[in-house]
């Protein structure tokens, strides 16, 4: 199991614009991309044609402790949609995503932001 120690973001809409327009969203996703393949090659990590993926997303700062304690490793039913956030991780670690034929995938309520990769299949030894 391999645990990327940082947020995982969704992937913006972008245009033709945005390679002299740097809105903001856009960088910040670029450097998102920089840091998860930085990640990768020094932990020699590779996605693969199966995808398993639980995004923790950190929980707001104005919430109580105990909401906090109530909510951390449940749904997570708000934006970023699931899908682009996976978009946005595919993206980032595959040159070609179309030879993905199996996804799983969750987001869940957490204490910090981080992306934990799973094994989808158990290899028999």
């Amino acid at each position: 199991m391999f645990k990327y120690p940082k947020r995982g973001l969704p992937k913006p809409r972008m245009t033709k614009a945005d390679t002299w327009k740097k809105r903001p969203i856009v960088l910040k996703y670029w450097e998102y991309k920089d840091d998860i393949q930085k990640w990768a090659n020094k932990n020699d990590f590779t996605l693969g044609q199966e995808v398993c993926a639980v995004f923790n997303i950190p929980m707001p700062k104005s919430w109580s402790k105990k909401k906090k304690e109530m909510m951390v490793n449940t749904h997570h039913k708000q934006k970023p949609d699931i899908d682009n956030l996976l978009k946005g991780l595919m993206d980032a670690l595959l040159e070609e995503d179309s030879h993905v034929h199996t996804v799983f995938s969750r987001k869940v309520w957490a204490e910090e932001g981080s992306i934990v990769f799973c094994s989808l299949t158990e290899k028999s030894s």
